[in-house]
């Protein structure tokens, strides 16, 4: 028997392959799934069953086109509608792969449907919980995302995750270990280990979650400080509940290469967003007009979900050569499948075509703090709500990205202010979208708070930032 953990650190996802005596199965996979085939050949083992945890809103998994490829069936817990064919297990139903069984656990609370799936070895000994969106390391999964669904409130649904957990996975034995399907980072939880693997004993002793006294008190630790989640997420859902393009459409469809001219024809016409993936230094110093920039090398896809929220937004890209099927591939993962090309050739085609560009007004932390230095200014800090309380620049504004189309309206349009982050990734996206919608008074800080913490510009005293989410 091998377990093998397929982990994407953009969505903070992990996937599940797992083999014995010439069988596989295959939990909550991803959107592409070439390299399971591939994986599959090469292991020379058939793909008997594709597990999924619940139907997930952060990402769009793979089940139909794997399952459309290698035959193998699709399996969900109990309670589960899907609009194709699966298997509808019952509670406590077992699965033969090779010589080891999976159990269904159902464990509603997350989702209706949500089940876990404990894995029981050659010798029948209880080994392994892939555990869903039921139980994180160092949390659970929130229970708000199902409300309309249900007609059910989040109070209710946490009651439900109470009783799946207390009653279903805490007497389990504590050697058994626990592979979530999403680590730190993930919107489906608050309080998640960086960790992507543990013993479940070590989250009986370490997750709040699983050290309530009663189940009003988990009702309540669970539900406190939730965060609304992110528009895609809902659309998400419907995709892996409904169906889906497949990825190889999509992936030809959004590798269609357009020359310049074409690409301003496109762009004028469809009403597409120009998404420009480069990093942040890079489009600060050129980008083509009413361009938004999301960089590749940060969490990419998840700040796509949230900030562009509407799957079915017509997008035109602009990459580094050779980024573009990386780009594609990763605006599919959450459902951005109406991809209608990329630049050929990048900005520098587009320059070369003797195109308009923009640019931001981008200093240094050093000039930053030359350019405050005894002055009545106003500076909008980008970064979390824990990363502001947690150490900030005296007097700033703490405006989070993720809430930018409710405090943009905010802004004077006369009134000049600086702009940061942790690093530059946020406030360059939060840069390029207040471009797009015509403010243009602005400075944004190269390298943000990062830079600027070793700088004599005023700063509030620190505080750790677990004391603060706690």
């Amino acid at each position: 028997m091998k377990i093998e953990q397929v982990y994407t650190g953009c969505l903070a996802q992990g996937a599940y392959y797992i083999t014995s005596a010439g069988e596989a199965a295959i939990i909550d996979p991803l959107r592409e799934t070439q390299p399971y085939v591939e994986r599959l050949k090469k292991d020379d083992v058939r793909l008997k069953y594709i597990f999924e945890t619940h139907f997930h809103a952060d990402f769009v998994s793979g089940h139909l086109d794997l399952s459309k490829k290698t035959d193998a069936p699709i399996v969900y817990g109990p309670t589960a509608k899907p609009e194709f064919e699966a298997v509808i297990a019952e509670d406590g139903q077992i699965f033969e792969i090779g010589d080891i069984k999976i159990k269904v656990l159902h464990t509603p609370g997350h989702t209706l449907e949500s089940s876990c799936y404990l894995l029981i070895d050659e010798e029948g000994n209880e080994k392994a919980l892939f555990s869903g969106d039921t139980l994180f390391l160092g949390d659970v999964g929130r229970p708000d995302l199902a409300q309309k669904a249900t007609d059910m409130t989040q109070e209710e649904l946490a009651g439900l995750l109470y009783d799946s957990l207390y009653h279903k996975i805490l007497p389990l034995n504590d050697d058994i270990t626990v592979y979530p399907a999403h680590g730190a980072g993930s919107a489906c939880g608050k309080n998640m280990q960086k960790e992507t693997i543990d013993t479940l004993g070590n989250q009986k002793k370490t997750n709040y979650a699983l050290n309530q006294n009663n189940k009003e008190s988990f009702i309540n630790a669970v539900t406190d400080g939730l965060l609304p989640p992110p528009a895609y997420f809902g659309m998400n859902v419907m995709m892996n509940k409904k169906g889906y393009h497949s990825f190889d459409e999509v992936l030809s469809k959004g590798l269609h290469a357009l020359k310049p001219e074409q690409f301003e024809e496109i762009a004028e016409a469809s009403g597409a967003l120009i998404l420009d993936v480069r990093n942040n230094s890079e489009f600060a110093g050129d980008f083509i007009p009413q361009s938004v920039n999301i960089g590749l090398d940060g969490d990419f896809a998840p700040w796509v979900g949230a900030l562009i929220g509407d799957v079915n937004q017509p997008i035109l890209l602009v990459t580094k050569p050779g980024d573009e099927e990386e780009a594609v591939t990763r605006l599919s993962r959450v459902g951005f499948d109406h991809i209608l090309g990329f630049l050929e050739g990048g900005m520098e085609a587009w320059k070369n075509s003797v195109k308009e560009t923009d640019s931001v007004n981008r200093i240094s932390a050093e000039q930053f703090e030359k350019e405050i230095d005894g002055k009545d200014v106003k500076i909008i800090d980008v970064r979390k709500e824990s990363e502001y309380a947690a150490e900030h620049v005296n007097d700033a504004y703490s405006k989070p990205l993720a809430y930018i189309n409710e405090w943009i309206d905010e802004i004077q349009p006369e009134e000049h202010f600086y702009l940061h982050c942790a690093g530059g990734y946020r406030s360059m996206m939060a840069a390029s979208i207040l471009q797009a919608r015509g403010y243009r008074n602005f400075t944004e800080i190269e390298g943000g708070f990062n830079a600027i913490a070793s700088t004599g510009v005023s700063k509030s005293d620190f505080v750790c930032q677990t004391k603060v989410l706690k």
